[in-house]
C-alpha cells in the first residue's frame, strides 16, 4: 500500500487493502492491524486528483475554484459542436467507474442517470448536450456511468443500491467534492435518496426528475406497473433492441424526430447489451425506498411531467408528500427524459433552486442499519456475550460496524450499509458456532440521531423488538432492509409481522438465509 501511495497510485493502494483484508478474513479469520487500517483511512481522504486536492485544500463545503479549461462547452470542434470531455476512472470495490467533469460553476452537482447510459454518446444528441452545457454554466457537473453500463466495467453482476451509492462516493472523492447536489433521474432517483439519507453531511441538496419510490404495483402504491406489465415491457425491449427507438414513452414530443430516434437507439445499444439491459430493467422494478423517505432532511426539488408515461405524476407527488420540506414542480407535457420538451424549464428551476436555496451543513439525523444480537448457549459458565466479545468486535470491525451498547445479554451495532449488517450477523454466527455458541439476530434500518458516539432513535427500538421475534440460531430482517438490498444475492423468506411503537402499521419481517457472500463486499 505504501509503495503504491508513494507512486501516487492511490486507487491501487486501496484495492491492495481490500484484497489483503479479504484474504486475512477468509484464510486466517484475522483483521488488519490498526496501523494498516489507519493508513487505509488516510489514503481514502487522499483519493482525489491533483486538481481536486488543490480545490479541497482551500475550500469549505462547496468548491469555488473553476476546473481546468478543458471542459465540454469551452472546447469546440471546427464545426461548432462541443467536443467530448475526457473520461476518467476511479476504482470502487475493484470495479472501474467512468466519470466526466464539465462546467465551471461554483456548486458541485453529480448527475445520476436512469436505467442505462453512455457518457460519450450523450454528447452526440444536440438536445442532451444542450442540457449538459446549461447545467455547466452554474455547476461543476459530474457525470458517471453506473457499474455495468456505458464506459464503466461491464459484466459485473447485478448491483445493489449500496454498491452504486459507494460508487458515487468514490467518484466524489476522486474529484474532491466534499458536499454535492445529487441529481437523480428516473431509476437514478432512488439511489440518490438513499445517499442523501445515509450521507447527509456529503449532500448539499437533492434534485429528482421523473423519479419513483417503488418499482412494483401494490395497493398502497397503485401507479407502478404490475409484474405482468413489467414482463410485457421487457418482451418489447428484447424484440426491438437496436432498432430506431420507440419514443412514445420516453419522449412523445420527439416521436417524429428521426435523428433523435436513431441517436437514442445507438445510445442504448452502447450503454448495455440486450441481456444486461433487461436484467437492469427488472432490477429497477424491485426497488422500494418508501420507508426511508422520512429520513431525508436535505433541501429537495422534485420535477415531474404531468403526462409522464414511464413514471406517473402521482409518483412524483408521493415523493413530495413524504420527503420533509420538498418542493414539487409539475410541468405540462409527457416527456420522461431530461432532454425532452421541458428541458430548459427544468434547468431553470434547478438553477434557481441550487443557487438560491442551499443551506448550511445538514443536521445530525442519519439513516443507519441497526443490528441487534444475542448469543445463545455457552461452552463454559461465562456470560456468552462477554466470552465472545473479541470475536464479535473483530467481525464488526471487518464489516464497518460500530457497537453502540451492550446490556442484558444483547448487543447493538450500527452500519451505514444494510447488506454489511446482514453479512456481519452471518459471519458472527458462523464464527461463534465454531466456539460452541449460537446466535440470533435482527436487522432494521431507519433514522437515528447521532451525537458523537451516542446513537438513538426509533430504529434502535424496533431492532430490539424484532430480536424478540427471532428463534435461536436465526437471523431476521425487516421489510425495509429487504427492499434496500435488491441484487445482494441474499435470500429472504416471509417470517411474520409485528406491531412496533412509533411505526404507522405492522412491520413485516423475513428470515435471512446465509449465503457465501463476503462481509467486505
Amino acid at each position: 500500500m505504501r509503495a503504491y501511495a508513494a507512486q501516487g497510485r492511490i486507487n491501487l493502494a486501496l484495492k491492495q487493502y481490500e484484497n489483503c483484508r479479504d484474504a486475512l478474513q477468509r484464510e486466517l479469520k484475522l483483521q488488519p492491524k490498526p496501523e494498516t487500517r489507519h493508513l487505509h483511512e488516510e489514503l481514502r481522504t487522499r483519493r482525489m486528483t491533483p486538481q481536486a486536492a488543490s480545490r479541497t485544500a482551500t475550500s469549505g463545503a462547496l468548491p469555488t475554484s473553476p476546473p481546468a479549461p478543458t471542459q465540454a462547452g469551452e472546447r469546440r470542434a471546427s464545426g461548432g459542436e462541443p467536443l467530448r470531455p475526457p473520461t476518467h476512472y476511479v476504482k470502487s470495490a475493484g470495479i472501474n467507474i467512468a466519470y466526466q467533469v464539465t462546467g465551471d460553476g461554483p456548486i458541485d452537482m453529480i448527475y445520476v442517470p436512469g436505467w442505462v447510459s453512455n457518457l460519450d454518446l450523450a454528447w452526440a444528441s444536440p438536445r442532451f448536450s444542450h442540457v449538459l452545457q446549461r447545467l455547466g454554466t452554474f455547476c461543476r457537473l459530474i457525470r458517471m456511468d453506473k457499474r455495468g453500463t456505458g464506459l464503466s466495467d461491464r459484466n459485473v453482476g447485478l448491483p445493489t443500491m449500496e454498491e452504486r451509492m459507494e460508487d458515487v462516493r468514490a467518484v466524489l472523492d476522486a474529484v474532491g467534492s466534499k458536499r454535492t447536489v445529487l441529481f437523480g433521474s428516473s431509476e437514478g432517483g432512488p439511489m440518490c435518496m438513499l445517499f442523501a439519507a445515509t450521507y447527509p453531511d456529503r449532500t448539499a441538496a437533492l434534485v429528482l426528475n421523473g423519479a419513483y419510490a417503488s418499482g412494483r404495483w401494490s395497493k398502497d402504491y397503485p401507479w407502478a406497473k404490475t409484474a405482468e406489465q413489467v414482463e410485457e415491457d421487457l418482451t418489447v425491449v428484447e424484440r426491438e433492441w437496436g432498432e430506431p427507438a420507440d419514443m412514445s414513452n420516453a419522449a412523445p414530443s420527439l416521436m417524429n424526430d428521426s435523428f433523435e430516434k436513431e441517436w437514442f437507439a445507438a445510445y442504448l445499444r452502447n450503454s448495455a447489451s440486450p441481456a444486461d439491459a433487461i436484467a437492469l430493467w427488472r432490477w429497477g422494478t424491485e426497488i422500494d425506498v418508501r420507508n426511508i423517505l422520512p429520513a431525508i432532511h436535505v433541501p429537495t426539488l422534485i420535477a415531474h411531467s404531468a403526462g409522464d408515461r414511464w413514471v406517473k405524476a402521482e409518483e412524483g407527488r408521493y415523493l413530495a408528500t413524504h420527503i420533509e420540506g420538498a418542493r414539487y414542480i409539475e410541468f405540462a407535457g409527457r416527456d420522461h427524459v431530461i432532454w425532452g420538451e421541458n428541458s430548459d424549464r427544468i434547468v431553470d428551476e434547478i438553477q434557481a433552486f441550487v443557487t438560491g436555496a442551499l443551506p448550511a451543513a445538514p443536521g445530525e439525523r442519519v439513516l443507519v442499519s441497526v443490528l441487534s444480537l444475542a448469543v445463545d448457549g455457552a461452552a463454559s459458565g461465562a456470560n456468552p456475550l462477554e466470552h465472545t466479545a473479541d470475536a464479535i468486535r473483530e467481525e464488526l470491525l471487518l464489516a464497518g460496524g460500530k457497537e453502540i451498547s451492550r446490556a442484558a445479554g444483547r448487543l447493538l451495532a450500527v452500519f451505514q450499509r444494510p447488506t454489511r449488517s446482514i453479512q456481519c450477523a452471518i459471519a458472527i454466527g458462523e464464527r461463534l458456532k465454531r466456539l460452541g455458541f449460537g446466535v440470533h439476530a435482527a436487522i432494521h434500518i431507519g433514522e437515528c440521531e447521532a451525537r458523537g458516539d451516542d446513537v438513538s432513535g426509533i430504529a434502535i427500538e424496533v431492532a430490539l423488538q424484532l430480536l424478540d421475534q427471532v428463534p435461536p440460531g436465526e437471523i431476521i430482517a425487516s421489510r425495509t432492509v429487504r427492499d434496500l438490498v435488491v441484487g445482494s444475492g441474499l435470500i429472504f423468506e416471509e417470517h411474520g409481522e409485528m406491531e412496533a411503537e412509533g411505526l404507522p402499521g405492522p412491520l413485516q419481517f423475513f428470515k435471512v438465509t446465509p449465503t457465501p457472500v463476503s462481509a467486505g463486499a
